[in-house]
């Protein structure tokens, strides 16, 4: 099978390509130019897609003696990841824009161009697994479906919650069924430079990880009220859209509770540009209502309501409860999820990622959350 491995000049790339190679497969390294202004050098364990970066992927193409490309890849992620983040935010919407990225770059703009191009497949170093189980209806006597990874410290299979099942089709994750410090080990025993890097983290394109300074920038300050649930006046805040339900931090409130107790973004509105807060027991909810439906897989069949794990955040938990899919003529699908329990911390944009065991069964983007 012709493989492009995606290596992004990281360890785990790295040593993703090196097993496609060892499984056979003909691979061809491709590192994806996100960057129109690419920085030299990285200047923390933050960002990727530095000419550093390139030049750490080539290497390790070389070291394997495969071929080795750069994609140019700027323009479609600065519209579809980066753009579209800037204006979920100036919605007053959270968004994840890693989840973004696999949707829209690595298992859409990448993929289509490897096909386009005779290649069978895409091969990443995500960690996740991608498990083949027989199904008659499907042409090939198999269905794919993509798993956590053994590893659930490293396991990525919610930022992936976004692929379909022709793209989960041609995809591999050879990573899945290991863990970090074995992802390094072997990348040492393979003579790689890259065995020691560290991770990048954070979202890529906000190298210094201020998302509040890095907004304020593209979006420009509004100033406004912080207002408590009654409505009084307890600060000003530079703008509605560098805030997200459950902050603590960075509030500015001149007004202490009458309490003691500290408190918490629980709404935020741009259209009036105002932000809300309140007591820490005001963030618990228990449904959560999800549009842009995405299903790795077979939709859950019917209209019925079936047994599902809910995660809510990339390195969030798990939790239980039940779905039901809702459609009709005119609207667009969504999903109601009930929780066992209250969480907090949910925001309108953040994904939620529905899990059957360790299968990822679907996403959604959060329009709305509540109680019962």
């Amino acid at each position: 099978m012709r493989v492009v491995a995606a290596m992004s000049g990281g360890v785990d790339s790295a040593v993703a390509a090196a097993r496609m190679l060892d499984a056979g497969h003909e691979v061809v390294g491709v590192h994806l130019a996100l960057a129109q202004s690419a920085a030299t050098l990285r200047e923390s364990a933050r960002g990727c897609c530095t000419i550093e970066d390139a030049g750490d992927a080539r290497r390790v193409a070389d070291r394997l003696g495969i071929p080795f490309y750069v994609w140019d890849m700027a323009e479609r992620f600065r519209r579809d990841v980066v753009e579209d983040f800037v204006a979920e935010y100036a919605a007053g919407r959270t968004p994840n824009p890693c989840l973004r990225c696999n949707e829209k770059i690595k298992f859409a703009a990448l993929l289509d161009k490897a096909l386009a191009l005779g290649f069978d497949a895409v091969a990443t170093g995500h960690y996740a697994q991608v498990v083949e189980v027989p199904d008659p209806s499907a042409a090939t006597g198999v269905r794919r479906e993509l798993h956590r990874a053994v590893d659930p410290a490293k396991d990525q299979s919610y930022v992936l919650g976004v692929l379909d099942a022709d793209q989960l089709g041609r995809s591999f994750f050879p990573l899945g069924d290991s863990t970090k410090p074995q992802i390094r080990a072997e990348a040492a025993e393979r003579g790689f430079s890259v065995a020691r890097k560290p991770d990048s983290h954070d979202i890529c394109f906000i190298a210094d990880g201020d998302t509040r300074g890095w907004l304020a920038e593209r979006l420009g300050e509004r100033p406004g009220p912080v207002l408590d649930t009654d409505g009084a006046v307890l600060g000003e805040h530079a703008g509605a859209h560098g805030y997200t339900v459950g902050q603590r931090r960075g509030l500015g409130l001149r007004v202490p509770a009458a309490d003691g107790r500290p408190r918490f973004v629980v709404s935020t509105d741009t259209r009036t540009n105002t932000v809300v807060v309140g007591p820490e027991e005001l963030l618990g909810v228990d449904v959560v209502v999800g549009e842009h439906l995405r299903w790795c897989g077979p939709a859950p069949a019917g209209t019925g309501t079936v047994r599902v794990g809910a995660q809510l955040r990339a390195h969030g938990e798990e939790h239980p409860g039940s779905a039901r899919v809702e459609a009709g003529e005119g609207i667009p699908p969504r999903v109601t999820v009930h929780l066992d329990r209250r969480t907090r911390g949910v925001a309108p944009g953040q994904s939620v990622v529905l899990y059957d065991g360790t299968r990822v069964v679907g996403s959604a983007t959060i329009t709305a959350s509540g109680r019962r």
